[in-house]
């Protein structure tokens, strides 16, 4: 992946029994992490829900629709609340939200367990570009389309306000809802690092010696930390790439390169 200028720090060597009791000791760790996250997660389903007005307007493929139509008839909806730049070309728009998005895939699982999984574009920075919802929607659609993904995908921009209420916009957020009927409860919502519940590339990374390579990380003196979650496109280093270098998404890259085009632009 990277060509360091000088060899990263690496941990001492030792015999196999000393590794083995080591991992042994850090195991009793994680697997009290384990438990104690299933005892949040016992938590989190005893939570009171918070009823919310189920004919809130979205934008689809479509034209129009409701809070209650992205159910698609489940009972269960998990909603990405997606960082969008309205009139912002693909390199500037949220690397965060296009890592996330990029490990959602295969929704069967969530599907039989009567769960919706969908994106709801947030598209509210019109000091960049359009401040028309539709206009908006399209161009975040031309980038699901240009990431590849195919997850139902949907504008939250016209009820944005009362959806998120409370809370602060133009974050990445995930949110729950139940359906009893026609009537919609918020059961539970997250945002910031609650949404690396989507991801399973930091989850590997942090199996790994050198974990995630970012710089907020506890880590030995000498382990790389110059990663971010930008990159300029090949470059055989990882410096925190800003836009002024030309930077951006990492994920956008691999479609670029099998000739994918991300002209977002609305209009003819």
């Amino acid at each position: 992946m990277t060509d360091e200028p000088t060899t990263p720090g690496q941990p001492a060597v030792v015999d196999r029994a000393t590794f083995q009791a080591e991992v042994d000791e850090l195991r009793d760790r994680e697997k009290a992490h384990t438990r104690e996250g299933d005892a949040i997660a016992a938590a989190r389903r005893r939570l009171p829900v918070v009823e919310v007005d189920s004919e809130l307007e979205l934008i689809g493929p479509d034209g129009p629709l409701t809070l209650l139509d992205a159910f698609e008839g489940r009972r269960q909806l998990i909603a990405y609340y997606s960082m969008w730049w309205p009139g912002r070309p693909a390199p500037e728009q949220c690397e965060g939200c296009t890592l996330f998005l990029s490990q959602v895939a295969e929704l069967s699982s969530l599907h039989s367990r009567d769960i919706t999984y969908a994106v709801f574009s947030q598209g509210r920075n019109t000091a960049f570009g359009p401040a028309d919802p539709q206009a908006s929607y399209d161009e975040s659609l031309r980038y699901r389309d240009f990431m590849g993904w195919d997850m139902p995908w949907y504008s939250a921009q016209p009820s944005l306000d009362a959806l998120l209420v409370g809370r602060e916009l133009g974050l990445m957020h995930l949110v729950c809802y139940l359906r009893d009927g026609d009537r919609v409860f918020e059961t539970y919502w997250t945002n910031r690092r609650g949404v690396e519940a989507m991801d399973y590339g930091y989850a590997l990374m942090d199996l790994t010696v050198y974990g995630r390579q970012e710089p907020w990380e506890d880590s030995p003196t000498g382990w790389p930390q110059h990663c971010s979650m930008r990159s300029d496109g090949g470059s055989p280093t990882w410096p925190p790439v800003s836009e002024e270098w030309g930077g951006r998404p990492i994920a956008q890259w691999p479609r670029l390169d099998a000739g994918h085009p991300d002209d977002l632009a609305v209009g003819p």
